[in-house]
């Protein structure tokens, strides 16, 4: 029954400020677009339900400013969470470069071992793009990663990377609690899978 919410999963969006965290969570929440977007202050929070394979699921989604320094919110803010897109921005490669930095953080706060992760390179409709996309592939493998490029102005990428991620949590054991549903049913991949470099949408 596609109707029923099989869990609610937290989705956290991590990445330096100014990557477009706060635009593709738009996008994916809203299908909107701001290019003068004001800049996170402290932590937004949006719900959405998603259905991939037959399993609808209630995403809980936490966007922070990537300038955010109140260290006291970030145990909470890692607390439970079942995934994480860590977004760069394609033209600034300092952000690309400050991903092992909120992958530290990721590793120090998280409860949840076998969280799964997302990198996703952001703002590819811009010509002046300076980062690879074979340079984010091969740090996606090296962290064990998904990874996806994506523009939140053309919406490329935007909800596929939404869906990988949720597929690929539903689809590990133990991360997500429901009485009886969890396990057996679900078809589970190989570990090869969290370092396939393209969507399959």
């Amino acid at each position: 029954m596609d109707g029923d919410i099989l869990t609610t999963l937290k989705i956290l969006i991590i990445g330096e400020s100014g990557v477009g965290k706060s635009s593709l969570l738009l996008r994916f929440t809203d299908d909107k677009f701001d290019p003068d977007q004001p800049a996170t202050i402290g932590v937004d929070f949006k719900v959405k339900a998603l259905t991939v394979d037959g399993n609808t699921v209630k995403l809980a989604i936490w966007d922070t400013a990537g300038q955010e320094r109140f260290r006291t919110l970030t145990p909470s803010y890692y607390r439970g969470a079942q995934g994480v897109i860590f977004v760069y921005d394609c033209t600034r490669p300092d952000t690309f470069s400050r991903i092992g930095a909120w992958l530290t953080e990721l590793d120090t706060y998280a409860t949840k071992a076998n969280i799964v992760k997302m990198l996703v390179g952001n703002k590819i409709d811009k010509e002046d793009r300076v980062v690879d996309r074979s340079d984010g592939l091969k740090f996606a493998r090296k962290h064990a990663m998904l990874f996806i490029e994506a523009s939140a102005k053309t919406k490329d990428g935007v909800q596929c990377a939404f869906e990988e991620l949720v597929e690929k949590i539903i689809q590990t054991p133990g991360l997500w609690d429901k009485d009886g549903q969890k396990g057996g049913t679900v078809n589970v991949t190989s570990q090869g899978s969290e370092q396939q470099g393209a969507c399959s949408c």
